[in-house]
Formats: structure tokens, sequence, C-alpha cells
């Protein structure tokens, strides 16, 4: 039983309930969907970006448009607005800027937003601290939640991370984790094509100190402080890597969890995570669409749909709980992702034929 505003009063057996009060739906009734990694701001290249070109030549695409596509304020609140659509209740949203504040401070979702430090020298570590943590600042002034998150393992510097390890103590953090093989190749060996992205932001780094094994194992011990760490993409983890995470988040008190978007995956490096592998050993699972530089839509029901289509095997009932409970509890949101009296979590109908989305409330 649901009141005028879709907060839910009761769950209750159809044989207590007057039928003449009972509305029928054709599908699948649930909670508005979690959205575990956006880039909210990115909205404005929507078609911008060419697909299938390997993650290191989308980035230098993605930073030679930043500076030739202008930002529109109205695409941006066009796509929060798809968002809400497509039966989002809640999104973990990469910031790199203040400008998508506008399009989210009145906006209906639940948002988490992760401003994302990138820095590749020790020696500009406090200047860039500086800036990023003016951005989490604008956020919250806003009304909106913030907290700095590092980017990813190859725009990190060392005493970036430690750094971010003592600013994020019990927050709930993301990181853009083995997207593409050539992120493990450079921590094993200090080649392959992160090079050129580094000669193209001209910042005179050599290649990392070469660890030896994948990035995940490389970066991953920086944090200790009883972090919810959301790993996005995982392309390209393999099994030592989720042991080793395992190990170290036992040893540390951290939460880590699998954000998929393997539309973005299939857009970006035509390839799919692991999912059997993460399956495998009983990983926390939870569902993003990235931005529109890298996808085509902002629904994580389509982001369901290519998961069935590519991974059958899998029961619907398992990847809607990635898409709704899984989301929520990552990100810490008690009154979403489920259905329970007093709650207010958004209703959806799904369509089990083609996966598109009706929003009931």
């Amino acid at each position: 039983m649901v009141n005028e505003d879709g907060t839910v009063q009761a769950i209750l057996p159809a044989a207590e309930v007057d039928a003449s009060s009972i509305e029928d739906y054709e599908g699948i009734l649930m909670p508005g969907m979690i959205n575990a990694h956006c880039h909210l701001e990115l909205s404005h290249f929507k078609g911008k970006i060419p697909c299938g070109t390997g993650l290191v030549e989308f980035l230098l695409c993605v930073v030679r448009n930043r500076k030739n596509i202008p930002l529109v304020p109205e695409e941006l609140v066009a796509a929060e607005r798809e968002l809400w659509k497509e039966g989002t209740a809640g999104v973990a949203d990469i910031c790199n800027t203040t400008d998508a504040i506008a399009a989210k401070k009145d906006s209906p979702i639940q948002w988490h937003n992760l401003v994302e430090v990138l820095n590749f020298r020790d020696e500009h570590m406090e200047q860039r601290m500086d800036h990023f943590t003016e951005v989490a600042a604008a956020h919250r002034a806003a009304g909106l939640a913030a907290v700095l998150t590092p980017h990813a393992p190859y725009s990190v510097s060392s005493g970036t991370f430690q750094a971010l390890n003592e600013a994020t103590v019990g927050s709930i953090i993301s990181v853009h984790n083995q997207e593409t093989r050539a992120e493990n190749e450079l921590f094993r060996k200090g080649s392959g094509d992160f090079l050129k992205l580094y000669t193209e932001f001209n910042t005179g780094l050599q290649p990392f100190e070469v660890y030896g094994g994948n990035s995940l194992q490389a970066w991953l011990p920086y944090f200790t402080k009883g972090q919810t760490i959301l790993l996005v993409h995982n392309t390209y983890t393999e099994e030592e890597d989720i042991l080793f995470a395992k190990e170290h988040a036992a040893k540390y008190d951290l939460t880590l969890v699998y954000c998929l978007c393997p539309n973005a995956n299939l857009y970006i490096e035509e390839a799919l995570p692991p999912v059997d592998l993460l399956v495998k050993h009983q990983c926390t699972i939870v569902l993003g669409t990235d931005s529109y530089s890298s996808n085509w839509r902002l629904s994580i029901a389509t982001e369901v749909a290519t998961l069935r289509k590519h991974f059958p095997h899998l029961p619907l009932e398992t990847v809607l709980k990635w898409a709704t409970t899984n989301g929520a509890n990552a990100l810490g949101w008690s009154h979403l992702g489920r259905f329970a009296p007093s709650l207010k979590p958004g209703i959806v109908l799904l369509s089990e034929e083609d996966y598109s989305v009706q929003r009931i409330f």
C-alpha cells in the first residue's frame, strides 16, 4: 500500500487488501535504482566522443574537448531529468568542477558527490588539494554532500594518495580501477599507452615507480582508515587482485564495492568486466552508467539489460539487487533501494521484455 506521495504504508498479501483499491501493472515493480557512478558535468559531451578508441585516447579526447566544447547548463539539467525519468533514485556523481551544482540543487534525486582529485606530482599536492577542497566546500554550501576522492591510480601521486587517506577517514569514496589493460602494464613494467597521456599533459612525469604487479595491488594499500571504496569499472581485474583486495580490506576494516558500468566499458574499450569472477568471490556489486562522454544513455535499466545479454545465466533478481539495494547500502542510504513501511524509495515499473522503465512515483 502506497500513499499519494509515494510513501510505502504497508506490504500486505493481496488477500488482505480490498480488491477495489488494487492497481494492476504488467512488469516488475521495484524501488528506484541507484546509479553508483556517473559524471553529470560531462553531459554536454553527448555524442561528441568517438567509441572504441581505448581508454587513453578517450581521456585525451575528453581533455582536448573540454577546451573546445562549451558547457551548456541546459544539457546538464536535461541529463538530470533523464536520470529521474529512467527511474534513478540516487547517484554517486563524480565532480571535477562546480558546473553541475545548479542542476542538482533542487533535484528529487539523492546525490553523493565525489570531488575527484587529480595530481601527478607530489610537489603540486598542496595546491591541488586546496583547489578540490574548495570545490567540495561549494557543493556543501549548496546543501549537497561532498567528499574528496582519488581519480585513478595513474593520475594520483603517492603523496596525494596518502593525503586522501587521511582526509577520508570512514568516508565513502571511489577509484577508477583497471579500466584498461594499459593500466596494469604501467604498474607492472612502467610502459605502455599511458606514457602518451603524460606527454600530452606535459607533466615531465616519468612512469610511476614500477610496482611489478597489477595496479589494484599498488594503490589499495594507501587506504587504511575504514573507508568504503567503490572500485569502478574493473574491466581488467584478475583473480589475484580480488584475493589481495579481500585480505587488505579485512586488515584495515575497509568495505570494498565493485561498481560495473558495462555500457561504458563497451563504448570505450569494447570489453566487459569479469562478472563471473566477482560473483565467484562473493564481491559486493553495484551498477553505474559513467557519463554521456562514454555512454549512449544514463539508464541503469539499460546496464541491467546489457549484463543480462552478455551473462544470461545471471538471475534477474540478482542483477536487480545490484541496481537497487546494493547501491543504496554502499552509499549509506537506508531510505532507498528497498520497499518497507514509511520509506519513500521511488517506485519503478520495469518491463521484463525490453527493460524499459515507467516511473510510478
